[in-house]
């Protein structure tokens, strides 16, 4: 079982798989649908990634064809086609599905919730990967965390955001728990396709719309339709994207395949995040360079989405014992990651921001 869980530490992920390791195993053709287009290259690629190094390892034996959103089935839909074994395996979000369940955003992110190392940390080390899974068992889905994006942008605006009065009525493409949570601050949610975005703020249907990040948001071209660029995003502060395999499937893998395919996820998990820590610097710079302008969101703001937040997670958490078995494991480690980050990691980087400014050391 040693050789079917993670390895561990993230910084492993580089490592390469035996290749070729099976020439004589099955040969197996899997289809996996994903959630996201091919035009939001870093968070698909993730999938062909996992696809190239699986092949690899298996001499050819272990094939799996990747399709972007919509051609198997939409993007919302891969929770159900891998439910229901349409396709044996998936790539997508799991905030997306928490109209069947709210415990899944923790598969994701949470307003105010980990950073990309710490929810690495839960799910590898922390206990959180088998809560999770337990969760999703009863749906027939194995998951297998694939990918982070680091914490992303508060999102685009059309007109400057200085205090909670000015988010009373704001139309504001957001969705999940984070509309949930917005909503008690006077934010009017709107659950718009991604695709649809774009002309929903040029044409004022909306006030305000919120993505990834620099990279992903200069290709889908916010900025000529808002000028106002707001951080932190504090409702997504790492969040995961998850392979789902139809538990039928997976237990028709030889254990070697098993552990191929595990493996090579937790290699793409680790890519995502460095292409993402590669790609969103030139690109902030090129939006700033265009005209964007660079807002923060006022401490009023934030302390009264971390109130509302706490608000929703007790609600929810009192009415919903998976939600509640899981909010009390992880808020004990998000708090213990939280201590620990403030004595060894934000003093560093913040000492690090300043230096910055004042020129090469």
């Amino acid at each position: 079982m040693e050789r079917r869980r993670f390895l561990q530490g993230a910084g492993l992920a580089a490592a390469m798989l035996p290749t070729p390791v099976l020439a004589d195993g099955p040969r197996i053709r899997w289809r996996l649908a994903s959630s996201f287009p091919k035009s939001l290259d870093t968070i698909f690629e993730a999938a062909n990634t996992v696809a190239r190094r699986v092949a690899a390892a298996t001499g050819g034996r272990f094939q799996i064809q990747v399709f972007a959103a919509g051609e198997l089935v939409p993007g919302p839909g891969v929770f159900d086609a891998v439910k229901e074994g349409t396709v044996p395996i998936g790539h997508t979000s799991s905030y997306y599905y928490i109209g069947k369940n709210p415990a899944f955003a923790f598969d994701t992110a949470v307003p105010f919730g980990l950073n990309s190392r710490q929810q690495t940390a839960w799910m590898m080390q922390g206990g959180g990967l088998a809560l999770m899974r337990e969760l999703f068992r009863p749906h027939n889905i194995l998951s297998i965390p694939c990918g982070n994006t680091g914490a992303q942008m508060g999102g685009w605006y059309r007109k400057e955001i200085r205090t909670l009065a000015d988010l009373k009525g704001l139309k504001f493409r957001v969705g999940g728990l984070t509309g949930q949570v917005l909503a008690r601050l006077g934010v009017v949610p709107q659950q718009i396709p991604g695709n649809e975005v774009y002309q929903a703020l040029e044409k004022g249907a909306i006030d305000a719309a919120e993505w990834v990040g620099p990279y992903d948001d200069e290709k889908l071209g916010f900025n000529k339709v808002a000028r106002h660029y707001y951080f932190p995003g504090w409702w997504e502060g790492g969040p995961q994207l998850t392979i789902y395999v139809n538990l039928k499937e997976w237990a028709g893998l030889p254990p070697e395949y098993q552990a191929i395919l595990e493996d090579a996820c937790l290699y793409a998990h680790a890519d995502m995040q460095a292409a993402y820590d590669v790609k969103n610097p030139p690109a902030l710079k090129r939006l700033i360079e265009s005209g964007t302008q660079l807002r923060r969101f006022s401490d009023e703001i934030m302390q009264a989405g971390y109130r509302a937040a706490t608000e929703l997670y007790q609600e929810t958490a009192d009415r919903n014992t998976d939600f509640r078995k899981i909010y009390e494991a992880w808020r004990r480690f998000r708090n213990e990651q939280v201590a620990w980050f403030g004595i060894a990691e934000r003093p560093y980087d913040n000492f690090m921001a300043q230096a910055g400014r004042g020129g090469k050391p």
